[in-house]
């Protein structure tokens, strides 16, 4: 309710606000008592931001809830991540420009590595190089072919994920996904997860088996893990919904589906932080959004590689005086989820947040970490109203009421 009121009490004004999203931010110490990734990191600039600003924790779906990052960003943006719940695929597939079409099915794919027994050894193949994945989807796309009359498309997204999309017939999304999520573990079945889903899944069975064997003679990329699966739907944009021109600064496919299922304008392709930055600078003028996603602490966490984690939020910290000398009205810094690098996956941890604006409320966080952003002003909240806080900070928001 009170984010349907937030759209009702929209105002514009040329107020900018920045949304720096380092993916992954949140952690955990490597022995008890120790520090997490981001408190062991040297961040001056962020401390000096937190220490002026206010502070506090996010939930990105729930107490308890391990989010996906399609759920954790549609919160960042003031949508319920329950009620606008979507597949990954879709995310994919907006992200990659692939013609949407509706009664497709996508689904987000990642390549994987199965030992003799069958058993999965590395659900990232690696992180197999992006072109690699590239030959590997020209390879399938010449060669699967289904009984059924289906079409089955392959397209590269980056490192071990891609997209597969299937048109044609009369596809339904209530199918079990084929990641178990874990090694040592099997590739899952593609079973109907509701009657309505009987043949659906029998296509996904021929799909799956027809590409493990176009795989088998690979050394890393052997099999494939499909999860996320999505038919398209329509949301109501963000200029729509709270009056912003949004820009969305990514590297990654998917986080581009989402900026662009939201309605944001993509800045010209970057791949560096430093790219990022610069695309962040000569786009000021023309925006008064701005959603700047960081991925490389999340990929560090994954990856199980907590000094690599510390290394990128160092990195961006040195960042941090060329976003300030922009003057943003409000600039956020925050994750969409935390993980952990001792856990090598997405968490239920809630996630730091600072909130720098010259109507910020003075607290007692004096640094950037998961310790101090508690006993911040913000407290811990669900991340799906940190968008109406910022509104307010920038006075985008009326009084409600007489």
């Amino acid at each position: 309710m009170e984010q349907e009121l937030i759209d009702k009490l929209v105002t514009k004004n040329d107020k900018k606000i920045i949304f720096l999203i380092l993916d992954g931010l949140g952690g955990l110490p490597q022995t008890p008592g120790g520090q997490t990734e981001l408190e062991a990191a040297r961040t001056p600039n962020l401390d000096r931001l937190a220490a002026s600003g206010t502070c506090g924790l996010l939930d990105p779906v729930g107490y308890g809830i391990t989010p996906g990052s399609g759920p954790a960003h549609f919160a960042l943006f003031g949508y319920d991540p329950v009620a606008y719940n979507v597949g990954r695929g879709l995310l994919s597939a907006a992200g990659l420009d692939f013609p949407i079409t509706e009664g497709d099915l996508y689904m987000r794919a990642n390549f994987a590595t199965v030992d003799a027994q069958g058993l999965i050894t590395d659900r990232r193949a690696g992180r197999l190089a992006t072109e690699k994945n590239e030959a590997i989807c020209r390879q399938l796309q010449e060669n699967i072919r289904l009984s059924s009359g289906t079409q089955a498309f392959f397209r590269t997204e980056k490192e071990h994920r891609a997209l597969v999309a299937l048109r044609g017939g009369d596809f339904c999304e209530e199918i079990a996904e084929t990641d178990p999520q874990k090694t040592g573990l099997a590739p899952l079945l593609p079973v109907e997860l509701a009657p309505q889903a009987k043949k659906t899944a029998a296509i996904m069975r021929e799909l799956t088996e027809k590409i493990n064997n176009a795989l088998k003679n690979e050394e890393a990329a052997n099999t494939i893990l499909l999860r996320g699966y999505a038919a398209y739907r329509r949301f109501p944009s963000m200029t729509e919904r709270f009056g912003l021109q949004p820009l969305a600064i990514a590297s990654y496919p998917m986080y581009k589906g989402i900026a662009k299922l939201l309605g944001m304008e993509l800045a010209s392709a970057t791949q560096t932080v430093e790219e990022e930055i610069q695309a962040l600078q000569n786009n000021y003028r023309d925006h008064d959004f701005f959603f700047v996603h960081i991925k490389y602490t999340d990929s560090r966490g994954e990856d199980g590689q907590f000094a690599e984690k510390v290394q990128v939020i160092e990195k961006i910290d040195a960042l941090i005086p060329d976003i300030c000398a922009l003057n943003p009205d409000v600039l956020v810094v925050t994750g969409d989820h935390s993980t952990p690098a001792v856990l090598s996956g997405h968490s239920w941890h809630p996630v730091p947040v600072l909130l720098s604006a010259a109507t910020s409320l003075p607290d007692t966080a004096a640094s950037f970490g998961e310790r101090a952003c508690i006993t911040g002003g913000l407290g811990r909240m669900p991340m799906k109203y940190l968008l109406g806080v910022a509104l307010a900070h920038a006075g985008k928001l009326q009084k409600f009421g007489a």
